[in-house]
């Protein structure tokens, strides 16, 4: 007894000196916020929470969300034991240690176990096979909390073997709540300071965190501690303490995971949509977070040939000579020329008909290629003397009456009807030029010459 007593103590005072978002986690559901979707009243996890029958489980979501509070909630109300790892700091030893005392407190008391897994991204697939054969048979009922999507992280049999509850970014409103709970709570927060924090100042640390409580809290905290009391004694919070205190918006930008290609998302379909303001600010977002220029180059290279193509024959020259200035310069000067490349694309007019190549693919693919017509074939081979002689006649004869092949030069325009496709093939109208930019000109010949497919005619 001594002893729990002298670690609660030891820990009381360990959380004293914690940071404010460290106080401030909340130690029930009640005192969570954000997140009504899944604990609001009546939602099935607050049920499987309130009730003890919680069942394996991924918590996924952005920082400072609630992850690990959750995890920490459920710590204080389950009757199981409660255990902990960190995939950063942890391995297999570690859970086959944690494992086999789960296992005896099973065997000898009948008491399961929750293990909390934070971070459970950081564990490679051999480490989450591991962990497979307790969550399956009961062992262990799994917590796991991640920054990363789930479905991409995670091995399939352990998602299988789990429920994925999305926590969402916190709203403003959610962030001014918590900043205004830390500054009434006598126990664990602000409470017994004299602290007045403006509305302004509070929407601005609400704003800047990015829906991350965490950021705003310290953020809150910095600005406490440095900011001396006033005239009549209390700590005056307004939107200039705020601005310095939070310095600027830390853009949440995971290379890896969704963040990265959802920016990356809607960076190309801005460039798609010739908004060079979208297309800026999405690429700047990217810049800011570090991403390497190299890979938005190589979405341009893309994008001049997807979304452009004929329509304006420069835009891949553009993006490789901006591409091949970059090498030669490098950062910082080098955003002039992504800059210069993304406003090319933007403004240039859009023809995504170079797209044409994968219904190709597709019909090859169906179909299988047919037979190539004689009078294309080669008629020269590799072949010499009176061998290549025999060749020659043989193709000539294999034509029979199906035509010779006529040299497009010889002829006014520099073009001729005649088939090209594999014989009994009708002319599938794959490629229709777009009626913009110098595709209009292409447009305009192929229509003449009857290129075009009925419907495209007009």
């Amino acid at each position: 007894m001594s002893s729990d007593l002298f670690d609660y103590a030891r820990n009381q005072r360990q959380r004293s000196f914690a940071p404010l978002a460290v106080r401030m986690r909340p130690n029930t559901l009640d005192q969570f916020v954000g997140q009504d979707h899944i604990i609001g009243p009546g939602k099935l996890l607050r049920r499987a929470i309130e009730a003890d029958q919680l069942t394996s489980i991924i918590l996924w979501g952005p920082p400072g969300t609630g992850k690990t509070t959750l995890a920490n909630i459920i710590a204080n109300s389950t009757r199981r034991h409660f255990s902990r790892l960190n995939a950063v700091t942890s391995g297999v030893k570690d859970l086959r240690e944690l494992i086999a005392a789960a296992q005896d407190r099973m065997g000898m008391y009948g008491q399961g176990t929750v293990l909390f897994i934070d971070e459970i991204h950081r564990w490679n697939k051999t480490q989450q096979d591991g962990l497979l054969p307790f969550v399956e048979d009961g062992t262990v009922v799994l917590i796991g909390s991640t920054t990363e999507n789930p479905f991409f992280s995670l091995v399939n049999p352990l998602l299988s073997r789990s429920r994925v509850f999305q926590l969402k970014s916190l709203t403003e409103d959610d962030i001014v709540t918590i900043l205004n709970l830390a500054l009434d709570d006598t126990q664990r927060g602000l409470g017994t300071e004299p602290i007045r924090l403006t509305d302004d100042a509070a929407r601005h640390l609400a704003h800047v965190s990015g829906g991350d409580a965490r950021s705003a809290l310290n953020a809150l905290e910095l600005a406490v501690k440095t900011t001396p009391p006033g005239p009549g004694g209390a700590i005056l919070i307004d939107l200039d303490v705020a601005q310095e205190s939070i310095q600027r918006r830390a853009v949440r930008y995971d290379q890896g995971g969704d963040e990265h290609y959802d920016t990356i998302s809607a960076f190309i379909k801005s460039v798609r949509g010739s908004d060079t303001d979208a297309a800026l600010y999405w690429m700047a977002k990217m810049l800011h977070a570090g991403e390497d220029p190299r890979f938005i180059f190589r979405r341009l290279y893309i994008l001049a040939s997807e979304d452009i193509g004929l329509a304006d024959p420069n835009a891949l020259v553009v993006v490789n000579a901006a591409a091949n200035a970059f090498e030669h310069v490098s950062l910082p000067e080098g955003n002039y020329f992504l800059a210069h490349a993304c406003l090319y694309l933007c403004t240039a007019p859009k023809s995504n008909s170079a797209g044409a190549i994968w219904k190709a693919l597709a019909y090859i693919e169906e179909h299988g290629p047919g037979p190539i017509p004689p009078y294309l074939r080669d008629k020269s081979g590799s072949f010499h003397g009176d061998v290549r002689e025999n060749y020659q006649r043989a193709m000539e004869e294999a034509a029979g009456d199906r035509g010779e092949y006529r040299y497009p030069h010889n002829y006014s325009g520099g073009w001729v009807e005649q088939r090209y496709l594999p014989e009994g093939m009708e002319p599938p109208g794959w490629y229709q030029p777009k009626d913009i930019g110098y595709e209009q000109s292409v447009r305009s010949r192929m229509a003449a010459r009857g290129q075009l497919k009925d419907d495209e005619q007009g």
